[in-house]
């Protein structure tokens, strides 16, 4: 049996377009990608800091090291560019796995560049 563990988080990035004729996903510098473990076309939850909107959709790489976080198709009714939001990762996996992720938290300054990693490890739980 599996569970969704959520495996990253990028944390209080800043939303720096939103495309409404766009088929849809979120577009996403690989450089935060990278940092939060974040695998292209891996479904994602977007959460709004302003009024806890909640979002499903895919990612898809943007420009390196843009800072690129681009809502593309119906949540670019939701979300607007300068919008704070909460990315998080999630995986399928055993418990038995889940008891040895290692979950990666990005924390990003004002033009979206990392600028530290957090790794909780559930063993340390």
């Amino acid at each position: 049996m599996s569970i969704t563990v959520c495996t990253g988080k990028l944390h209080c990035v800043t939303v720096t377009g939103a495309k409404l004729d766009y088929e849809g996903s979120i577009t996403i510098d690989p450089v935060l990608m990278e940092a939060a473990g974040i695998m292209p076309f891996q479904l994602l939850h977007i959460n709004s800091m302003a009024n806890a909107v909640h979002w499903e959709t895919y990612a898809i790489p943007g420009k390196r090291a843009s800072g690129d976080i681009c809502l593309n198709g119906c949540p670019a009714r939701l979300f607007q560019p300068g919008d704070k939001v909460i990315i998080l990762s999630l995986e399928q996996m055993t418990r038995a796995e889940a008891a040895k992720v290692e979950h990666k938290v990005v924390y990003v300054n004002a033009k979206n560049k990392p600028i530290r990693t957090e790794i909780k490890k559930a063993s340390k739980l």
